[in-house]
């Protein structure tokens, strides 16, 4: 397998572009890019390694790069129960400008929507499912709330 990074870089910039317009960030593709990351690494904390993996099997490397990015398998599960939690968790992976990017619960739960409305993109509805099966009953419809394939 030849490694072309022009082409990844490509295509990374080609999705940003659309995830921010999709997220009504069209001028903020730095911070589409940090909710992005944030909500990937908010999900690794609720699945398995197993379904992690799965999952990443499927993402372009772009993405793969934005999901293991600071990951460590051995950390302890978080006990995420429901969206208010969840969003919690998410901003704590955005950092000192949580604030700014998750204004409100309404708007982190607007782009956690959305994100997985874009992924459904390069996700198959199957792994979909498994991912939705592992999450805990109120936090289901993340997954297929605006994700309809």
């Amino acid at each position: 397998m030849a490694l072309n990074f022009n082409q990844y870089a490509v295509e990374a910039n080609t999705f940003l572009e659309e995830y921010a317009e999709e997220l009504n960030l069209k001028d903020n593709r730095d911070k589409a890019g940090r909710i992005l990351s944030a909500i990937l690494h908010g999900l690794r904390e609720l699945i398995s390694v197993e379904e992690s993996l799965q999952l990443i099997a499927q993402l372009p490397m772009f993405l793969k790069a934005v999901y293991v990015n600071g990951w460590s398998s051995k950390s302890k599960k978080e006990k995420v129960k429901h969206m208010e939690a969840f969003i919690d968790l998410v901003r704590t992976f955005d950092g000192a400008t949580s604030i700014y990017d998750f204004e409100s619960n309404e708007v982190a739960e607007h782009y956690i929507n959305t994100t997985f409305f874009v992924l459904r993109k390069y996700i198959s509805r199957g792994e979909m499912e498994d991912i939705r099966d592992e999450l805990p009953k109120n936090l289901k419809d993340m997954i297929f709330n605006k994700s309809i394939f």
